[in-house]
């Protein structure tokens, strides 16, 4: 088999591109599921309350009595309150991933544990959020989930529909 000059620059290449790829992926990954309810997130929830003003409307649209709100919103601040340290160390992770790419040889193993560390971070916050969401659903009305499960399935289908629009250009809607 006959090697060109390139051979062996191209194999360390692949392997800090690919490191890289999996650096960005997770960090960006995590950046997008460790925000909190609240500070423009999910909290990469499938049916996280949102922010404090989109809680309100919700429980609004339900006819929420004043104990339930009382209840759900202690819940609620309980679960970003511990949350906020989950923010904190996803933003040392991500600043460590930012400093392990920048660096002239990306190293494997450290990128492994990095991407690891954010995987173990994101399954505390995921946790910490699905049970405040158990906490929530004890506290309404089998009617009241049904109706802010619905609501919040159009508000998807919506986001993924601007979203689409989006992808397709500025000239596809219309505009």
């Amino acid at each position: 088999m006959k090697t060109s000059p390139n051979t062996f620059l191209t194999r360390p290449l692949r392997l800090m591109a690919l490191t890289a790829l999996v650096a960005i992926s997770a960090v960006t990954l995590q950046t997008a599921q460790a925000a909190p309810a609240g500070h423009g997130g999910h909290g990469g929830q499938g049916w996280s309350m949102g922010s404090p003003r989109h809680l309100e409307r919700m429980l609004d649209s339900v006819d929420a009595t004043a104990e339930q709100r009382t209840q759900i919103q202690q819940i609620m601040t309980a679960a970003r309150d511990e949350l906020r340290g989950q923010r904190e160390q996803a933003k040392s992770l991500r600043a460590q991933g930012m400093t392990l790419f920048s660096q002239p040889t990306v190293d494997a193993r450290a990128a492994e544990t990095l991407r690891a560390q954010l995987q173990a971070q994101q399954d505390v916050a995921s946790k910490r959020m699905m049970q405040a969401m158990l906490d929530v659903s004890r506290v309404l009305s089998p009617e009241q989930r049904r109706q802010i499960a619905e609501r919040m399935q159009q508000r998807q289908a919506k986001m993924q529909r601007h979203q689409a629009e989006r992808q397709q250009g500025p000239g596809a809607t219309g505009r």
